[in-house]
Protein backbone atom coordinates (compact mmCIF):
# COMPACT_ATOMS: atom_id res chain seq x y z
CA UNK A 1 0.00 0.00 0.00
CA UNK A 2 1.15 3.77 -1.28
CA UNK A 3 2.24 5.17 2.24
CA UNK A 4 1.40 8.67 1.24
CA UNK A 5 -2.20 7.68 0.94
CA UNK A 6 -4.27 6.77 4.41
CA UNK A 7 -6.19 3.84 4.12
CA UNK A 8 -9.67 3.44 2.32
CA UNK A 9 -12.32 3.84 4.82
CA UNK A 10 -14.27 1.21 5.63
CA UNK A 11 -17.45 3.38 6.61
CA UNK A 12 -18.68 6.59 5.57
CA UNK A 13 -18.15 7.49 9.52
CA UNK A 14 -15.03 7.16 9.20
CA UNK A 15 -14.59 9.08 6.45
CA UNK A 16 -16.63 11.91 7.92
CA UNK A 17 -14.10 12.12 10.78
CA UNK A 18 -11.72 15.35 11.23
CA UNK A 19 -8.69 12.30 11.65
CA UNK A 20 -8.99 10.74 8.22
CA UNK A 21 -10.22 13.85 6.56
CA UNK A 22 -7.04 15.74 7.48
CA UNK A 23 -4.85 12.90 6.72
CA UNK A 24 -6.11 12.31 3.11
CA UNK A 25 -6.38 16.04 2.62
CA UNK A 26 -3.10 16.92 3.61
CA UNK A 27 -1.91 15.10 0.31
CA UNK A 28 -3.05 18.12 -1.28
CA UNK A 29 -3.24 20.45 1.12
CA UNK A 30 0.23 19.79 3.32
CA UNK A 31 -0.59 20.50 7.28
CA UNK A 32 -4.02 21.02 6.96
CA UNK A 33 -6.60 20.12 9.94
CA UNK A 34 -9.77 19.15 10.36
CA UNK A 35 -11.39 20.49 13.23
CA UNK A 36 -14.75 20.09 12.79
CA UNK A 37 -17.32 18.18 10.11
CA UNK A 38 -20.87 19.29 9.45
CA UNK A 39 -22.71 16.16 7.94
CA UNK A 40 -25.24 16.77 4.95
CA UNK A 41 -27.34 15.43 2.56
CA UNK A 42 -26.84 11.34 2.28
CA UNK A 43 -27.55 9.12 -1.40
CA UNK A 44 -26.90 5.69 -0.77
CA UNK A 45 -27.36 3.05 -3.32
CA UNK A 46 -24.82 1.08 -5.20
CA UNK A 47 -22.04 3.77 -4.17
CA UNK A 48 -22.92 5.84 -1.06
CA UNK A 49 -22.82 9.81 -1.87
CA UNK A 50 -22.83 12.24 0.86
CA UNK A 51 -21.81 16.14 1.22
CA UNK A 52 -20.46 17.20 4.52
CA UNK A 53 -18.60 21.21 5.27
CA UNK A 54 -15.53 21.50 6.73
CA UNK A 55 -14.09 23.75 8.98
CA UNK A 56 -9.96 24.13 9.77
CA UNK A 57 -7.88 24.95 12.30
CA UNK A 58 -6.26 28.24 11.18
CA UNK A 59 -9.11 28.85 8.49
CA UNK A 60 -9.15 27.13 5.30
CA UNK A 61 -5.96 26.34 2.81
CA UNK A 62 -6.09 28.24 -0.23
CA UNK A 63 -7.91 26.41 -2.74
CA UNK A 64 -9.95 24.57 -0.87
CA UNK A 65 -13.44 24.80 -0.84
CA UNK A 66 -15.55 24.18 2.65
CA UNK A 67 -18.63 22.42 0.95
CA UNK A 68 -17.58 19.00 -0.14
CA UNK A 69 -18.63 15.92 -1.50
CA UNK A 70 -17.19 11.72 -0.82
CA UNK A 71 -18.36 9.10 -3.05
CA UNK A 72 -17.59 5.63 -1.85
CA UNK A 73 -18.57 2.02 -1.71
CA UNK A 74 -19.86 1.28 2.23
CA UNK A 75 -23.02 -0.10 2.42
CA UNK A 76 -23.17 -4.08 1.34
CA UNK A 77 -24.46 -3.74 -2.41
CA UNK A 78 -21.48 -1.24 -2.48
CA UNK A 79 -18.86 -3.27 -1.05
CA UNK A 80 -19.76 -6.34 -3.69
CA UNK A 81 -19.08 -4.11 -6.37
CA UNK A 82 -16.20 -2.39 -5.19
CA UNK A 83 -14.27 -3.10 -8.30
CA UNK A 84 -16.34 -0.90 -10.55
CA UNK A 85 -15.19 2.56 -8.63
CA UNK A 86 -11.67 2.08 -9.28
CA UNK A 87 -11.30 3.24 -12.87
CA UNK A 88 -13.05 6.41 -11.58
CA UNK A 89 -10.93 6.55 -8.86
CA UNK A 90 -7.42 6.48 -11.14
CA UNK A 91 -8.98 9.20 -13.48
CA UNK A 92 -9.98 11.72 -10.82
CA UNK A 93 -6.70 11.27 -8.93
CA UNK A 94 -3.90 10.66 -12.58
CA UNK A 95 -6.30 12.00 -15.27
CA UNK A 96 -8.99 14.45 -14.83
CA UNK A 97 -7.32 17.70 -14.27
CA UNK A 98 -4.96 16.82 -17.15
CA UNK A 99 -7.44 16.51 -19.40
CA UNK A 100 -9.05 19.89 -19.48
CA UNK A 101 -12.84 18.21 -19.42
CA UNK A 102 -15.27 19.87 -17.32
CA UNK A 103 -16.06 17.42 -14.17
CA UNK A 104 -15.73 17.52 -10.34
CA UNK A 105 -12.77 18.75 -8.93
CA UNK A 106 -11.61 16.35 -7.22
CA UNK A 107 -9.54 16.83 -3.64
CA UNK A 108 -8.65 13.83 -3.43
CA UNK A 109 -9.21 10.07 -5.01
CA UNK A 110 -7.47 7.05 -4.06
CA UNK A 111 -7.53 2.91 -4.53
CA UNK A 112 -6.27 -0.06 -2.30
CA UNK A 113 -4.50 -2.07 -4.15
CA UNK A 114 -5.01 -4.75 -1.66
CA UNK A 115 -8.96 -4.53 -1.51
CA UNK A 116 -9.66 -2.98 -4.44
CA UNK A 117 -11.62 -0.24 -2.68
CA UNK A 118 -11.52 3.28 -3.69
CA UNK A 119 -12.79 6.66 -2.78
CA UNK A 120 -13.20 10.22 -4.29
CA UNK A 121 -13.40 13.15 -2.38
CA UNK A 122 -14.30 16.45 -4.94
CA UNK A 123 -16.02 19.76 -4.68
CA UNK A 124 -19.78 19.55 -4.04
CA UNK A 125 -20.71 21.34 -7.12
CA UNK A 126 -24.59 21.33 -6.11
CA UNK A 127 -23.24 23.91 -3.48
CA UNK A 128 -21.79 26.14 -5.89
CA UNK A 129 -25.27 26.35 -7.67
CA UNK A 130 -25.10 23.16 -9.82
CA UNK A 131 -27.72 21.07 -11.49
CA UNK A 132 -27.61 17.31 -12.20
CA UNK A 133 -29.83 16.21 -14.75
CA UNK A 134 -31.56 12.85 -15.63
CA UNK A 135 -33.27 11.93 -19.04
CA UNK A 136 -36.19 13.57 -18.48
CA UNK A 137 -34.33 16.74 -18.27
CA UNK A 138 -34.63 19.37 -20.89
CA UNK A 139 -31.55 19.26 -22.94
CA UNK A 140 -31.07 21.04 -26.25
CA UNK A 141 -28.91 20.21 -29.00
CA UNK A 142 -26.94 23.49 -28.05
CA UNK A 143 -25.97 21.91 -25.05
CA UNK A 144 -25.33 18.76 -26.33
CA UNK A 145 -22.97 20.43 -28.47
CA UNK A 146 -21.49 21.98 -25.57
CA UNK A 147 -20.83 18.65 -24.11
CA UNK A 148 -19.39 16.96 -27.15
CA UNK A 149 -17.10 19.77 -27.22
CA UNK A 150 -15.63 18.55 -23.40
CA UNK A 151 -15.56 15.22 -24.61
CA UNK A 152 -13.53 16.43 -27.50
CA UNK A 153 -10.97 18.12 -25.18
CA UNK A 154 -10.70 14.15 -23.58
CA UNK A 155 -10.39 12.45 -26.42
CA UNK A 156 -7.84 15.39 -27.53
CA UNK A 157 -5.42 15.14 -24.60
CA UNK A 158 -5.49 11.11 -24.77
CA UNK A 159 -5.40 10.17 -28.47
CA UNK A 160 -3.35 7.06 -28.73
CA UNK A 161 -1.18 8.82 -25.90
CA UNK A 162 1.80 6.68 -24.84
CA UNK A 163 1.09 7.93 -21.38
CA UNK A 164 -2.24 6.42 -20.71
CA UNK A 165 -1.26 3.20 -23.33
CA UNK A 166 -0.92 0.45 -21.25
CA UNK A 167 -2.49 1.45 -17.81
CA UNK A 168 -4.34 -0.91 -16.04
CA UNK A 169 -7.29 0.93 -14.95
CA UNK A 170 -7.98 1.82 -18.45
CA UNK A 171 -8.12 -1.68 -20.05
CA UNK A 172 -11.45 -1.91 -22.43
CA UNK A 173 -13.83 -3.62 -20.73
CA UNK A 174 -16.99 -3.52 -23.20
CA UNK A 175 -16.41 -7.75 -23.34
CA UNK A 176 -16.63 -7.98 -19.69
CA UNK A 177 -19.84 -6.32 -19.98
CA UNK A 178 -21.05 -8.24 -22.18
CA UNK A 179 -20.53 -11.83 -20.46
CA UNK A 180 -22.54 -10.01 -16.95
CA UNK A 181 -25.64 -9.58 -18.64
CA UNK A 182 -27.57 -10.07 -22.04
CA UNK A 183 -30.52 -11.10 -23.46
CA UNK A 184 -32.74 -12.23 -20.21
CA UNK A 185 -32.48 -9.05 -18.92
CA UNK A 186 -33.06 -7.23 -22.51
CA UNK A 187 -35.94 -8.92 -23.40
CA UNK A 188 -37.44 -8.19 -19.76
CA UNK A 189 -37.14 -4.50 -20.13
CA UNK A 190 -38.19 -4.34 -24.04
CA UNK A 191 -41.24 -7.31 -23.01
CA UNK A 192 -42.36 -5.25 -20.27
CA UNK A 193 -43.60 -1.42 -20.04
CA UNK A 194 -39.87 0.07 -19.59
CA UNK A 195 -39.08 -0.58 -23.32
CA UNK A 196 -42.80 0.57 -24.69
CA UNK A 197 -41.92 2.63 -27.08
CA UNK A 198 -38.75 1.11 -28.37
CA UNK A 199 -39.56 1.03 -31.65
CA UNK A 200 -40.42 -2.63 -33.76
CA UNK A 201 -37.63 -2.62 -35.57
CA UNK A 202 -34.84 -2.83 -33.44
CA UNK A 203 -37.51 -4.74 -30.58
CA UNK A 204 -35.46 -7.81 -30.55
CA UNK A 205 -33.43 -9.02 -27.77
CA UNK A 206 -31.09 -11.65 -29.09
CA UNK A 207 -30.48 -9.79 -32.30
CA UNK A 208 -29.39 -6.47 -29.77
CA UNK A 209 -26.70 -8.83 -28.12
CA UNK A 210 -25.33 -10.40 -31.50
CA UNK A 211 -25.16 -6.65 -32.97
CA UNK A 212 -23.12 -5.83 -29.04
CA UNK A 213 -20.64 -8.74 -29.56
CA UNK A 214 -20.08 -7.63 -32.87
CA UNK A 215 -19.32 -4.19 -31.36
CA UNK A 216 -17.02 -5.57 -28.87
CA UNK A 217 -14.98 -7.21 -31.57
CA UNK A 218 -14.94 -4.17 -33.82
CA UNK A 219 -13.27 -1.80 -30.95
CA UNK A 220 -11.09 -4.86 -29.39
CA UNK A 221 -8.82 -3.65 -32.66
CA UNK A 222 -9.82 -0.16 -33.48
CA UNK A 223 -7.40 2.65 -34.44
CA UNK A 224 -6.76 5.01 -34.00
CA UNK A 225 -8.06 5.02 -29.80
CA UNK A 226 -8.01 7.50 -26.98
CA UNK A 227 -9.18 7.68 -23.11
CA UNK A 228 -13.40 7.76 -23.37
CA UNK A 229 -16.08 7.98 -20.57
CA UNK A 230 -17.43 5.15 -21.96
CA UNK A 231 -21.19 6.06 -20.43
CA UNK A 232 -21.47 9.92 -21.55
CA UNK A 233 -25.66 9.61 -21.32
CA UNK A 234 -27.55 12.76 -19.95
CA UNK A 235 -27.96 11.50 -16.73
CA UNK A 236 -24.04 11.44 -16.36
CA UNK A 237 -24.37 15.27 -17.30
CA UNK A 238 -24.63 18.40 -14.63
CA UNK A 239 -24.61 21.99 -15.35
CA UNK A 240 -22.29 23.96 -13.43
CA UNK A 241 -23.48 27.25 -11.48
CA UNK A 242 -23.14 29.49 -15.11
CA UNK A 243 -24.94 26.56 -16.88
CA UNK A 244 -22.44 24.57 -18.83
CA UNK A 245 -22.34 20.97 -18.93
CA UNK A 246 -20.09 18.95 -16.92
CA UNK A 247 -19.16 15.36 -17.22
CA UNK A 248 -19.41 12.84 -13.67
CA UNK A 249 -19.78 8.89 -13.06
CA UNK A 250 -16.49 7.42 -14.71
CA UNK A 251 -17.02 3.57 -13.78
CA UNK A 252 -16.62 2.58 -17.58
CA UNK A 253 -13.71 5.29 -18.84
CA UNK A 254 -11.35 3.02 -20.95
CA UNK A 255 -9.58 2.97 -24.13
CA UNK A 256 -11.20 2.80 -26.69
CA UNK A 257 -12.81 4.18 -30.18
CA UNK A 258 -13.81 8.04 -29.98
CA UNK A 259 -17.41 7.27 -31.69
CA UNK A 260 -18.24 5.38 -28.60
CA UNK A 261 -18.62 8.18 -26.65
CA UNK A 262 -20.13 10.68 -29.16
CA UNK A 263 -22.84 8.30 -31.33
CA UNK A 264 -24.23 7.25 -27.33
CA UNK A 265 -23.89 10.66 -26.15
CA UNK A 266 -26.23 12.49 -29.66
CA UNK A 267 -28.50 9.86 -28.77
CA UNK A 268 -28.70 9.49 -25.16
CA UNK A 269 -29.27 13.54 -24.56
CA UNK A 270 -31.72 14.45 -27.18
CA UNK A 271 -34.90 13.39 -28.05
CA UNK A 272 -35.70 11.96 -31.21
CA UNK A 273 -36.94 14.97 -32.70
CA UNK A 274 -34.17 17.24 -31.69
CA UNK A 275 -31.42 14.43 -32.44
CA UNK A 276 -32.83 13.91 -36.00
CA UNK A 277 -32.67 17.47 -36.76
CA UNK A 278 -29.39 18.39 -35.26
CA UNK A 279 -27.44 15.03 -35.48
CA UNK A 280 -25.38 15.66 -38.69
CA UNK A 281 -24.36 19.34 -37.36
CA UNK A 282 -23.51 18.06 -34.37
CA UNK A 283 -21.38 15.52 -35.75
CA UNK A 284 -19.34 18.15 -37.63
CA UNK A 285 -19.42 20.34 -34.23
CA UNK A 286 -17.24 17.39 -32.55
CA UNK A 287 -14.81 16.65 -35.44
CA UNK A 288 -14.27 20.49 -35.63
CA UNK A 289 -13.35 20.66 -32.23
CA UNK A 290 -11.40 17.84 -32.23
CA UNK A 291 -9.25 18.97 -35.32
CA UNK A 292 -9.29 22.27 -33.09
CA UNK A 293 -7.04 20.29 -30.55
CA UNK A 294 -4.50 19.17 -32.93
CA UNK A 295 -5.92 15.63 -34.35
CA UNK A 296 -6.18 15.03 -37.19
CA UNK A 297 -9.74 13.58 -37.28
CA UNK A 298 -11.59 11.58 -39.34
CA UNK A 299 -13.94 12.66 -42.40
CA UNK A 300 -17.40 12.97 -41.85
CA UNK A 301 -18.43 10.15 -44.18
CA UNK A 302 -16.67 7.68 -42.10
CA UNK A 303 -17.42 9.37 -39.05
CA UNK A 304 -21.19 9.04 -39.59
CA UNK A 305 -21.08 5.41 -40.33
CA UNK A 306 -19.10 4.47 -37.03
CA UNK A 307 -21.53 6.65 -34.95
CA UNK A 308 -23.68 3.37 -35.52
CA UNK A 309 -20.82 1.73 -33.22
CA UNK A 310 -21.69 4.44 -30.02
CA UNK A 311 -25.63 3.29 -30.59
CA UNK A 312 -25.48 -0.27 -30.44
CA UNK A 313 -23.44 0.43 -26.98
CA UNK A 314 -25.99 3.12 -25.18
CA UNK A 315 -28.78 0.91 -26.64
CA UNK A 316 -27.08 -2.07 -25.04
CA UNK A 317 -26.37 -0.89 -21.86
CA UNK A 318 -29.26 0.55 -21.35
CA UNK A 319 -31.24 -2.96 -22.42
CA UNK A 320 -29.66 -4.42 -19.62
CA UNK A 321 -29.85 -1.47 -17.02
CA UNK A 322 -32.29 -3.14 -14.22
CA UNK A 323 -31.71 -0.51 -10.73
CA UNK A 324 -32.59 3.11 -12.61
CA UNK A 325 -35.89 4.57 -12.27
CA UNK A 326 -38.66 3.44 -15.20
CA UNK A 327 -39.29 6.54 -16.43
CA UNK A 328 -35.55 7.46 -16.77
CA UNK A 329 -34.86 3.94 -19.01
CA UNK A 330 -37.82 4.15 -20.97
CA UNK A 331 -36.69 7.58 -22.40
CA UNK A 332 -33.17 6.64 -22.98
CA UNK A 333 -34.74 3.46 -24.70
CA UNK A 334 -37.05 4.71 -26.90
CA UNK A 335 -34.09 7.80 -27.85
CA UNK A 336 -31.54 5.18 -28.40
CA UNK A 337 -33.74 2.52 -30.03
CA UNK A 338 -35.14 4.85 -32.50
CA UNK A 339 -31.30 6.29 -33.28
CA UNK A 340 -30.18 2.66 -33.74
CA UNK A 341 -33.22 1.93 -36.12
CA UNK A 342 -32.85 5.24 -37.99
CA UNK A 343 -28.74 4.26 -38.51
CA UNK A 344 -29.81 0.58 -39.57
CA UNK A 345 -27.17 -0.01 -36.86
CA UNK A 346 -27.96 -3.87 -35.43
CA UNK A 347 -26.63 -4.52 -38.55
CA UNK A 348 -22.58 -4.00 -36.91
CA UNK A 349 -23.10 -7.39 -35.42
CA UNK A 350 -23.74 -9.01 -39.01
CA UNK A 351 -20.78 -7.66 -40.95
Amino acid sequence: MDSTYPKVPETLEEVLSPSWLSEALATKYPGIEVSRVHPGPVVSRITTNARFRIECEGGLPDGLYPNLCVKGYFNELGRAAMYAGVPEAFFYRDLSEESGIRTLRSVYAHVDAETSASIVLSEDVIAQGAVFLDSLSPYSPDQTAQSLGELAKLHAKTWLSSSFAHADWLAPRLRRIASGRGVREIQGNFEGPIGAKVPDEVRDAERLYRSYLGVVEHVTSASPWCVIHGDPHVSNVYLDEEGRPALVDWQLVQRGPWYLDVGYHIGATLTVADRRRSERDLLRHYLSELAAHGVDAPDEESAWADLRYGLVHGFYLWGITLQVDPPITTALLERLGAAVNDHDALVVGET
